[in-house]
């Protein structure tokens, strides 16, 4: 009996031993906020102090100095999202997750993302300010590499730390570059509806832009003077890094707003993921200040505003991936059709690490139009070799001088001349400053086709016929300057017709893959109903939740049907909707009718004929185009259910059913009572980390789930998926909100959705969760005074001292 009591002694105490080394291990895996370090190379001492949401503030005698700092505690507070994003355009993710991410790494690898870089860094002036700050920031981060704890994912998954290199920035603006890109998950959907039901099918999907649709208008002024679609898709499922999707921004002229400056809002929306996307720092120097938002490795921000200028992105939504048939020799496999006769197939060799298997090696075929999917792709069925030809690849890369340019502007003229150099991704660059300029481009090298061209279909790469004529200067690219509407803003919708040059597109509409009005219409509709904006005001703009198309579409549906054909739960349930004023709050019940609505009508109009595409065009941007047009219409060829041979469905038909089903699916879901339909039940936010994947870890690595207010195409735009399981789980939205004041600069604000760490183990990795939720904000602090009040403060010293 003493020696049990003995031993279940030694035994607690060992379990008390190793709980305290546990401890003290996980406490040395956090971040360092205070005390000082040795920094090799810096030429000063350099003080980052960490305000009350861990965001650094570096103070440093020069640029090269801050920029190191900034690579370090960047590092120190992101390594893992910063390893997860390299690895995924390079091909690398199967080494950290296994098989089930060949198929990824295949995809990406084939792209031409790291052949791209190579030739880029091999023309770069390595004399030049934006390669030398760069290489600083690198060298911070590879210092932290060096001597900084490995973050606890990499202990889990049983990685070391590996250095970074500039081929490993390009690889970030390569995936930042695929993620806007939107054909791919377009093109092949339309060819085959055009291929398998006829051009009358494919007609009815060319949605007009009439003269009632919200267009971004072009208008340049003086500067005052004052200063193959699902493969694809479901690669998309298993990402671990969020993919851009679209973004709100809009930017005030000081006519419209209470204390006669600008203010510019700003929220981009990307799939959510934790850690968050942006990370925040301020950097000042004797000579530069910005207060900037930087993707994970890349040295300069692309949201940012100091004192005298702000600005921010959201897509353009241009079309800048062209898919290709080509046409193999019959006697030789590895040559293709040309107009000039049969030219020889690039034959690049791949090789992927997979964790606790065996290589997988490969081989890409890349013709002159670009990589040939199938070989990508393997369920690709489509016996036609298929060429991806993508702008980003096959133009000189300015990514790095164009994202320095806009963070070191002075003027208006150097921050539009730094936007010129971008030629992928597509954006729409918001601009407000203190002399009172506003202004709008759309950045991105455009380029014409043949008139005959719909370059929404896979081409003919045999033909010669099909190709770029042209490519546009881009002084005829979309933008506005100073426009007398007196606000410039984007929601990713249509331009209007970009200036009539001698190579432009002859004053027509750029091809696209824009997002519907929705939120473009509720943008201009606020802007245009005041003229005495406040910062209060437009922060609770960034947060509206109200749709100004969805009561139209409500209203073009419900004409067609008969109140007999109802019962007492189907009638209450469509005076609801017929109430309904398009705001998604969390109480409200008609978003859950709608989009159950929604779901079953598309179900009845265009399943029967698209057949098993018809999940990927439910979640495809095509299907938000077609719903109020469709709507609308008296008659459709996607109508008629070609099932039924006997019988010829109208649109009256198809809303009945629709609603009907609707309301049986729900008494199931969520009870009898119309009234406990509300959307909190039914839609919800959870932040998921890769880690979060396991069951035991997901309640420590992810952040939620949450209740939230907000829907799919308000300025709020939280974005789900559609299907058939009734609940909406939010996918993506903003990335950040962000509010500018140039009466107050320094009071301006912003919030995360989650918090400004990647380490689990730190109290910043969700503190502004809650506060995102609620639409609320943080201060974006730039008056040193308050700063250097902050009691956590990290020296950065150089080796000699």
């Amino acid at each position: 009996m003493r020696f049990l009591k003995k031993l279940l002694k030694y035994l607690l105490v060992l379990i008390i031993l190793i709980a305290v080394g546990v401890y003290f291990f996980l406490q040395s895996l956090k971040p360092t906020y205070e005390g000082e370090l040795k920094l090799a190379s810096l030429t000063d001492k350099v003080e980052v102090y960490y305000d009350n949401y861990g965001i650094p503030h570096i103070y440093a005698q020069n640029e090269l100095d801050a920029r190191r700092a900034l690579g370090y505690v960047h590092a120190q507070d992101r390594l893992w999202q910063m390893e997860v994003i390299r690895r995924l355009a390079a091909g690398r993710l199967s080494e950290l997750f296994g098989e089930k991410l060949i198929r990824t790494d295949k995809f990406f690898s084939g792209l031409g993302i790291e052949e791209a870089s190579v030739k880029t860094i091999a023309e770069l002036d390595k004399s030049s300010e934006s390669y030398k700050q760069t290489m600083a920031y690198l060298d911070g981060v590879n210092q932290f590499i060096k001597d900084g704890p490995k973050p606890i994912e990499f202990y889990l998954l049983g990685i070391d730390k590996e250095e970074y290199t500039l081929n490993d920035v390009y690889n970030v603006f390569g995936y930042m570059a695929f993620s806007f890109a939107i054909a791919h998950k377009t093109d092949p959907l339309l060819t085959q509806i055009k291929e398998n039901l006829g051009d009358d099918y494919l007609k009815e999907l060319n949605i007009p832009i009439t003269d009632n649709s919200t267009l971004i208008k072009n208008e340049v002024n003086p500067i005052l003077k004052k200063g193959l679609a699902q493969a694809v898709n479901d690669l998309y499922e298993n990402l671990p890094v969020s993919p851009f999707i679209g973004s709100n921004a809009w930017v005030i002229g000081p006519e419209k707003t209470k204390n006669g400056k600008v203010i510019l809002a700003n929220d981009s929306h990307i799939g959510f993921g934790q850690p968050s996307v942006w990370y925040q720092s301020h950097i000042k120097t004797p000579d530069y200040e910005m207060y900037g938002y930087n993707l994970a490795l890349t040295p300069f921000p692309l949201l940012g505003h100091d004192r005298h200028y702000a600005y921010g992105v959201t897509m353009f939504e241009n079309d800048d991936v062209d898919f290709y048939f080509e046409e193999n020799n019959p006697q030789n496999p590895n040559e293709y059709k040309t107009p000039n006769g049969y030219e020889t197939y690039k034959i690049i060799d791949k090789e992927i690490k997979v964790k606790d298997a065996e290589p997988i090696k490969y081989q890409i075929k890349v013709s002159k139009h670009g990589p040939v999917m199938n070989d990508i792709i393997e369920h690709i069925t489509d016996e036609r070799p298929i060429a991806m030809s993508w702008i980003y690849t096959q133009l000189p890369n300015k990514m790095l001088e164009a994202s320095f340019g806009m963070s070191h502007s002075k003027t208006l003229h150097d921050f539009k001349n730094a936007t010129a150099l971008v030629h992928a991704p597509g954006l729409n660059i918001m601009y407000g400053d203190a002399d009172d300029n506003i202004a709008w481009f759309a950045v991105a090298k455009l380029y014409k086709l043949n008139d005959s061209v719909n370059s929404k279909t896979i081409l003919n790469g045999a033909s010669g016929t099909d190709e770029k004529i042209a490519y546009l200067d881009f002084s005829e690219n979309p933008q506005a300057i100073n426009p007398k509407s007196k606000y410039v803003y984007s929601a990713n919708n249509q331009p209007a017709s970009p200036a009539v040059g001698p190579d432009s597109i002859a004053g027509r509409l750029y091809p696209g893959y824009y997002l519907t009005e929705d939120r473009a219409k509720r943008i201009v509709g606020l802007l245009e109903a005041k003229n005495d904006f406040t910062k209060e005001d437009v922060m609770e703009m960034i947060n509206d939740v109200t749709s100004s198309v969805t009561p139209s579409i409500v209203e073009n549906a419900l004409r067609s049907i008969k109140a007999y054909d109802f019962s007492d739960s189907e009638k209450k349930a469509i005076q609801t909707l017929q109430n309904w004023d398009g705001s998604y709050n969390l109480e409200s019940v008609a978003p859950t009718i709608y989009n159950r609505f929604l779901y079953e009508f598309l179900v009845n109009t265009f399943k029967d004929e698209m057949g098993s595409s018809f999940e990927l065009f439910l979640n495809n941007r095509l299907q938000k185009e077609m719903n109020a047009v469709q709507m609308a219409k008296d008659s459709s060829i996607w109508w008629d259910d070609i099932s039924t041979k006997n019988k010829i469905e109208t649109k009256q038909d198809i809303i009945t059913k629709s609603l009907k089903n609707a309301v049986t699916f729900l008494e199931s879901q969520l009870g009898n009572s119309v009234d406990q339909w509300t959307w909190n039940k039914v839609h919800t936010l959870e932040h998921k980390h890769p880690m979060g994947e396991v069951a035991m870890l997901r309640k420590y690595f992810n952040v939620g789930p949450f209740e939230i207010n907000g829907g799919s195409e308000v300025i709020n735009n939280l974005g789900f998926k559609l299907d058939s399981t009734g609940y909406y789980q939010v996918t993506s939205g903003p990335s950040t909100r962000r509010v500018i004041d140039f009466s107050d600069v320094e009071s301006s604000m912003s919030i995360l959705p989650t918090g400004q760490s990647g380490n689990v183990l730190n109290k910043h990795y969700k503190d502004q969760a809650e506060k995102f939720n609620k639409g609320e904000f943080v201060p974006m602090l730039m008056n040193e005074k308050v700063i250097k009040e902050f009691e956590r403060k990290l020296v950065l010293m150089p080796e000699s001292y």
